[in-house]
């Protein structure tokens, strides 16, 4: 069984877990290429959770119990580990122990670890609700506004209208009150998590706004409220989230679509080209 089978069937399950499963979900999810070199009592002293608790969330997810998880995970870890080594740059014998090395080298884990985790399939959805919608909005608070609006303004550049909802005078809700079923909301919900996007997402859904969400892992609360969800690794050496994976997602979102909407997206980029010479705007 593949690695997205496996993760498949946790998620596919998670909703009717309960609260302990759920976090043993997130940490099997969290861990995967880890699992193989743990035991069960490993597992159960990092989540805090009995050896029954581990060995019923496996029986609970289609297994026998933890021996047969653990081996099905372990067939394709081998796969999995040549998959994660898209990127050759940091070697370890060349590392040198200071910020720039160790931010850069978590950075591309980031990205390595995103390219395994978006499911294709879920991708090509997402791109089709963009060019099938009247206009896209995107939201996000903190950070995840500042990503919403650099999304929106991608999209521009390739001739697909849209704008990010603000946070100011009206709340997201209020102004989800003016959507309607041929707009798409792509709202960013990263740890953490506020609890006004994800409010934003399941009034969206209600009204059967269509709604792409872009997080960090597929058990996060906006999850439940999308129709397509795309994980992006985010983890930092900080407190903060890490937006290298994120920026990655947002170029190829609006290349992907700029790519299938090629006519349409060469005449955007011709007219703000003119606009720019007759204005004046840019240097010759």
């Amino acid at each position: 069984m593949r690695y997205k089978e496996i993760k498949k069937k946790i998620q596919s399950h998670y909703n009717s877990l309960p609260k302990n499963h759920q976090k043993l979900a997130d940490y099997f999810i969290d861990n995967f290429d880890r699992i193989p070199f743990l035991t069960v009592q490993n597992i159960s002293e990092s989540t805090s959770l009995s050896v029954a608790s581990v060995v019923r969330f496996a029986q609970r997810i289609g297994f026998t119990g933890f021996l047969e998880m653990r081996e099905n995970i372990a067939e394709n870890l081998q796969t999995q580990i040549k998959n994660n080594e898209i990127f050759s740059l940091l070697e370890k014998d060349r590392l040198k122990d200071d910020t720039l090395t160790s931010v850069a080298e978590q950075d591309i884990s980031n990205i390595n670890d995103t390219l395994n985790l978006i499911d294709r399939r879920n991708f090509d959805s997402a791109i089709n609700m963009i060019l099938e919608s009247e206009r896209i909005y995107t939201a996000g608070l903190g950070i995840s506004f500042l990503l919403s609006q650099i999304l929106a303004y991608q999209l521009k550049q390739v001739a697909v209208d849209a704008y990010s909802l603000t946070n100011n005078q009206t709340s997201f809700l209020e102004q989800i009150l003016y959507l309607g079923k041929t707009n798409v909301l792509i709202p960013f919900s990263f740890p953490p998590y506020s609890k006004e996007t994800i409010e934003a997402a399941k009034f969206a859904r209600e009204k059967g706004v269509r709604v792409i969400a872009i997080t960090n892992k597929d058990t996060s609360p906006i999850s439940l409220f999308s129709d397509v969800h795309l994980t992006v690794k985010s983890e930092n050496m900080l407190f903060t989230n890490s937006f290298a994976a994120i920026s990655v997602l947002i170029n190829t979102i609006a290349t992907e679509c700029a790519l299938r909407n090629k006519i349409n997206a060469k005449k955007m980029l011709d007219e703000l080209n003119r606009i720019a010479k007759e204005q004046d705007l840019v240097l010759p």
